[in-house]
């Protein structure tokens, strides 16, 4: 990908009309899988509107917790890129480490920046301190997936798809009797322990309060008995989670619960049967009461002082926010565009014709803070969490209330003190 990019933007340097100097800005983001396609969409509508500048691109991040721990290597080695998409839960280090400027100074400059359209709610998710350091660039939310060929051999069809955990299990025991050997995926390993965060949501309940770890309380115990119970009850098995979506792409798997933002790639590798998209079921039929937004924003990390390439910069963190560069977030994933006038205008007809997408804007109203664990060890204990999931669903961890003390007690020794 890193090639393909390189390339197209050669192809345009090369261009005679196109001969003058061009400023040159380096870029890095997660998940060549889900952006690689969006970014050769976004690339040449950039640079026909910007032929002075051009974008080189890193390789990839394999994941959020990869692209946090290299922005942390390169600051201090000095060799960062000039933008980087992190995860939403984790521009606040590199807030708090000074490596991500300010973006007010260049929104000051603009004259019709409200105009772009950002959402209040989502941009809000990038401000520290009252001041701007990250644009979203894309927003997801959990939610089903369903194999309605599959689904069809249980009895089931889009009036009557799972709402709740329980009715989850239930739809699992019945593919099985149906001859489904695979009937459920839970995307238990998705980074930053985000379906932890969504159980705990699912309770009004956060993760995290100040520096306190809240596995401890009663929604922590719920939310651990719940996924044994979904883990069990299916018996899942513990795929690694580019295997898992490629077993459902395959039509191997009956149900999958995953972020929204996989809907495209999804659908480009799937095989012969009908996808539909549902609503995250809850812990009642009432349904979740919160959500974590998923998702990544667009972070000005240069270390240049050359305001041409500082301009450069915002030139292409802006053009990948705002207005046709993040309808085509939406087009070509499943992440919804953090700006109204992707999703009001660019976008008026596009999710009656994409329903599959669609089912993430609904649950818009349930959106929550994707939290992140503070204090310097944040990445350290959102691996301690992994690995206790991880014992869930493998069977090494059986009892449930000594999990949650034995996690709790983990990660709060991690966290800051003052708790």
């Amino acid at each position: 990908m890193q090639k393909t990019l390189t390339a197209m933007a050669l192809v345009f340097a090369a261009a005679p009309a196109l001969a003058q100097e061009k400023t040159v800005i380096e870029f890095a983001y997660p998940y060549s899988h889900l952006f690689d396609v969006t970014y050769q969409t976004i690339l040449p509508k950039f640079l026909e509107a910007h032929p002075d500048i051009e974008v080189k691109f890193r390789a990839t991040y394999e994941s959020y917790e990869d692209g946090t721990n290299t922005i942390l290597r390169e600051a201090v080695a000095g060799t960062l890129p000039d933008v980087t998409t992190q995860g939403l839960n984790r521009q606040a280090i590199l807030v708090e480490k000074g490596i991500a400027r300010s973006l007010e100074p260049f929104i000051a400059a603009e004259e019709d920046f409200a105009k772009d359209g950002y959402h209040k709610a989502m941009l809000d998710l990038g401000t520290f301190d009252g001041e701007v350091y990250g644009l979203p660039f894309s927003i997801s939310l959990p939610v089903g997936y369903y194999n309605m060929e599959t689904m069809a051999k249980a009895g089931y069809d889009e009036t009557n798809l799972p709402t709740t955990w329980e009715e989850v299990v239930e739809a699992c025991v019945a593919l099985r009797e149906a001859g489904v050997d695979n009937p459920m995926f839970w995307g238990w390993n998705i980074t930053g322990n985000w379906f932890l965060q969504a159980l705990m949501w699912s309770q009004d309940k956060p993760t995290v309060m100040g520096t306190d770890f809240t596995l401890d309380e009663p929604e922590g115990l719920v939310a651990l008995e719940t996924m044994d119970g979904l883990f069990d009850g299916c018996e899942m098995q513990n795929l690694e989670w580019k295997s898992a979506l490629a077993s459902f792409s395959a039509g191997e798997i009956g149900m999958m619960y995953w972020s929204t933002s996989a809907v495209g790639a999804v659908e480009r590798a799937m095989g012969d049967f009908t996808l539909v998209t549902h609503e995250f079921p809850g812990l009642t039929e009432a349904g979740p009461l919160g959500l974590p937004a998923g998702g990544n924003s667009a972070m000005l990390v240069s270390q240049s002082e050359d305001q041409k390439v500082l301009d450069a910069a915002w030139a292409w963190l802006k053009f990948i926010t705002s207005g046709e560069g993040a309808a085509d977030v939406a087009r070509t994933t499943g992440y919804m565009p953090p700006n109204q006038a992707a999703n009001e205008i660019i976008l008026a007809d596009f999710y009656d014709a994409n329903p599959a997408k669609a089912t993430a804007v609904r649950q818009l109203p349930l959106l929550r803070e994707w939290q992140a664990y503070p204090g310097d060890n944040g990445l350290a204990a959102t691996q301690v969490i992994y690995d206790g999931l991880e014992g869930i669903v493998t069977g090494e961890f059986e009892d449930m209330k000594e999990l949650q003390i034995e996690l709790s007690e983990e990660v709060q020794d991690l966290l800051p003190s003052g708790s």
